[in-house]
């Protein structure tokens, strides 16, 4: 091989790996991202049962009154 071949190579590598590193960094905000939403939809499953739970019970006040 000659010199400006490696020299090409060498040059792919680098920037294969510094594109490989950008990857893995939005990788990681991906993933913190994906956290926060499961987090956030976690607390509104919560709040949505809550609120179920109090509808029901209204509800099942209302039917003993009638």
């Amino acid at each position: 091989m000659s010199l400006e071949l490696l020299s090409q190579l060498e040059t792919k590598i680098q920037a294969t790996l510094e594109n490989i590193e950008l990857l893995k960094m939005e990788l990681e905000e991906e993933k913190q991202k994906s956290q926060i939403l499961a987090e956030k939809n976690q607390k509104l499953q919560q709040d949505l049962n809550s609120w179920s739970d109090k509808v029901n019970g209204l509800v099942g006040l209302l039917n003993n009154e009638i």
